[in-house]
């Protein structure tokens, strides 16, 4: 059970690779094999042995553009949120579900005037199922109390629904293919405001390259697919800020240029 649960814990943190206690000169063994029988240098674990989990990663043929068509074509069919979970839920073409134990769908008001979308979820979120519950999501609900904003009366959510492996950073096929979904999220909460958390949330949605440095602070404009313009506002992530909280002056303009912007 020991090994079992290390594992587990390996897949989770996405390893997919083993080494071993000491390194191979596999060099020298393949000069070797040809003067005697093959020596296994890796002791076989019985399938006994594996967790039942599913795999880390899956190579599939089919291009990203023509999978983000496909979940383009399901967001289509989506005429409230409880239909846009339903398809994410069905939607088997991201790798990223293989990994992650919950879908991370979003919550909050669904008529809300604000919207609040990061990156992906974490460890936490993954484990619960809802998004921004960790340490970021309790530092994200202070600094909505600052401005006297309750967080049940915004909405949240995700660029991704899904937890990358050990936290990492999304790749570009992962974000291509899960947009449309986020897309069509915003389309059906309409909020008149968008905050935007960190600079992949703000890259993917208002198609640009600078960095979060940059633009943070920046009114920008994001365009849903029935031609409503809503203000785009791109601050730092509560992650960064727990790693650097001398930037949360920076954060607490950008706060106050909501508050603004909603009175």
């Amino acid at each position: 059970m020991e090994a079992q649960k290390i594992l587990e814990w390996y897949i989770e943190a996405g390893v997919d690779e083993t080494i071993g206690e000491s390194p191979i000169d596999y060099f020298l063994l393949s000069q070797e094999k040809q003067k005697t029988p093959s020596i296994p240098v890796v002791e076989a674990v019985s399938k006994q042995a594996l967790p039942q989990s599913r795999p880390a990663t899956i190579a599939s043929s089919t291009p990203t553009p023509v999978i983000s068509n496909n979940a383009r074509d399901l967001c289509d069919k989506c005429s409230s949120l409880n239909e846009l979970r339903t398809a994410l839920e069905a939607f088997d073409e991201c790798s990223l579900k293989l990994t992650a134990t919950n879908l991370v769908f979003g919550e909050g008001n669904p008529n809300a005037k604000l919207m609040i979308i990061g990156e992906a979820p974490g460890a936490e979120e993954d484990k619960s199922g809802q998004p921004f519950v960790g340490k970021s999501g309790q530092l994200l609900t202070k600094m909505l109390k600052s401005i006297n904003i309750e967080r049940k009366d915004v909405y949240i959510s995700n660029i991704l629904p899904w937890r990358p492996p050990g936290n990492r950073k999304p790749t570009i096929e992962e974000t291509a293919i899960c947009l449309p979904f986020i897309q069509k999220h915003i389309d059906l909460v309409s909020p008149d405001i968008l905050l935007l958390l960190g600079g992949s949330s703000a890259s993917s949605l208002c198609n640009t390259s600078d960095g979060i440095s940059q633009i943070r602070g920046k009114k920008l404009n994001y365009t849903t697919s029935n031609g409503k313009e809503i203000i785009a506002i791109p601050t730092f992530h509560p992650a960064y800020l727990l790693r650097t909280p001398a930037q949360k002056a920076k954060i607490w303009q950008d706060l106050l240029n909501i508050k603004s912007i909603l009175n």
